[in-house]
């Protein structure tokens, strides 16, 4: 199961390795048949298969919970020393108290080969070797093995990254052109003395929705960025992991896990007021943009917007210092004194920035942008949606509650001129994606009960942590369940 896990963490994102199993054994006789109706199906009944239930869900995460009968007839076939009993009895619903039995688990280095349970069922370890030995016969299944849990969410992110840069190259038919003439605006943009928060701005304007240009649209499963492309993406990915520190919360698996919220997120935005073509469609994690374009006030329409959301999930707390910004200018500390406020923002955004534009990342660089205009485009969505993940700051606060209210009021410009209309539908987007980020940046706390109970763990040591090493005023420990509730 483990193995399994952590394979599908490769596929699936963070928190899959919080996956696990629980089994319960019970032993006798049953009925079996097929139930009539829409969801006919063969199944087992009677009180066997009751009893074997409650074993399962009176059992625990990663064992194996045996009824007495079972154990008997392990006993029986000369295998007790399979069997380990549990050292209370368990109550057990509509059959009282009764005594279970772990199966003891098994260990290949150093359990003996044992006499056969019946003829033809080998031991534990034999039945955990065959169980295993086809999985380990792919190409990759050794190598996932033997990565730990930061590579396998690189290896997750680059996947994510590498399928919506496919999307990029499809809308431009499927040519990847690395343009020289960039390379002056390249070195330019971000370097003209301005810091990060002053090139904020209320309204971006995005990529206009063309029906024409969608027709020629190449289909993700025929594109290809190029061998090239995709190690400079796991190179980057890769980097970037490493930038993150090691803080009980703002750490890389942090950033993965916003990540895949904006990657669900984005998947769901459909405006189904407007030009609604959609509305019997229910979108998918892997549906294409070619099937969304056009009904998500131009989010959906363009791939490089859906990108750039996604890369600034992955970058927004990269360096995080593991305290908040109003602890970093009291501190004066040189960052502090760079940006004034939103300072772990503004950092994560010129560290990130700056590597990217390093000559190593060149194809990568070419499946994302190939004009100046798409260049720029992509510099203000990563401004605006990093630093939409400052809550705190007061000034940004307002703006936007005065930006949301212009957008979403009676008196909005939407039926006006169409500069007026095309305005706002930028507006309302700009809106949505810093909404989005900000959702998933504490998504945490709207998820099950045990992601939620681990994250805020973490931010709760994070900021003990911060107390206990002079970096905070107040003891966490003694408000934090006020806080909470």
């Amino acid at each position: 199961m483990k193995e399994v896990i952590r394979k599908l963490e490769v596929s699936l994102g963070p928190d899959t390795s919080d996956l696990d199993l629980r089994t319960g054994i019970h032993s006798g006789q049953v009925t079996a048949g097929v139930l009539r109706g829409q969801r006919s199906r063969f199944q087992l009944f009677g009180d066997t298969m009751n009893t074997a239930g409650r074993m399962e869900s009176s059992s625990e995460r990663s064992r194996i919970q045996i009824s007495q009968v079972t154990a008997d007839m392990l006993t029986e076939a000369g295998l007790a020393r399979w069997i380990i009993p549990r050292s209370t009895k368990m109550f057990v619903k509509g059959k009282g108290e009764m005594q279970t039995y772990w199966l003891r688990k098994s260990n290949r280095s150093t359990t003996p080969k044992t006499a056969d349970l019946k003829s033809g069922m080998g031991t534990l370890d034999e039945e955990a070797e065959t169980e295993g030995s086809s999985e380990r016969t792919e190409d990759d299944a050794a190598d996932i093995q033997e990565m730990n849990k930061t590579e396998r969410l690189v290896e997750w992110n680059v996947e994510v990254l590498a399928s919506l840069l496919e999307q990029i190259v499809g809308s431009r038919g499927g040519v990847v052109n690395h343009i020289q003439t960039l390379s002056k605006a390249e070195k330019n943009i971000g370097t003209s003395g301005r810091t990060v928060l002053e090139e904020f701005t209320p309204v971006i304007p995005l990529k206009r929705f063309d029906a024409e240009e969608l027709e020629r649209r190449q289909r993700t499963s025929k594109v290809d960025i190029g061998d090239e492309a995709k190690y400079q993406l796991r190179q980057y990915v890769s980097t970037i992991s490493g930038l993150y520190p090691d803080n009980a919360f703002h750490n890389f698996e942090h950033a993965s896990h916003v990540t895949a919220s904006v990657k669900k997120l984005l998947a769901r935005i459909v405006n189904i007021n407007d030009r609604n073509g959609l509305a019997a469609i229910i979108p998918t994690d892997s549906m294409d943009l070619v099937d969304l374009a056009g009904h998500s006030y131009g989010i959906t329409s363009d791939p490089l917007t859906q990108f750039t959301v996604v890369f600034s999930a992955l970058i927004h707390d990269v360096d995080h210092p593991g305290v908040p910004n109003t602890q970093l200018v009291k501190e004066k500390s040189r960052w502090a004194q760079v940006y004034k406020k939103s300072v772990a923002e503004q950092k994560s955004v010129d560290i990130a920035w700056d590597m990217l534009m390093s000559d190593e990342y060149a194809a990568l660089r070419a499946c994302i942008y190939e004009t100046e205009d798409e260049l720029r485009r992509f510099r203000q969505l990563v401004v605006n949606t990093v630093l939409a993940t400052d809550i705190v700051d007061k000034e940004l606060q307002a703006l936007r509650k005065a930006r949301w209210e212009t957008a979403f009021s009676n008196g909005d410009a939407a039926a006006g001129q169409l500069d007026d209309r095309v305005e706002s539908e930028d507006r309302k987007a700009t809106i949505v994606i810093e909404h989005l980020i900000q959702a998933s940046d504490v998504s945490h706390t709207m998820q099950h009960w045990h992601i939620y109970k681990k994250w805020n763990e973490r931010f709760f040591m994070e900021c003990y942590g911060a107390y206990k090493g002079g970096r905070a005023e107040s003891d966490p420990s003694k408000n934090w369940y006020q806080g909470e509730i």
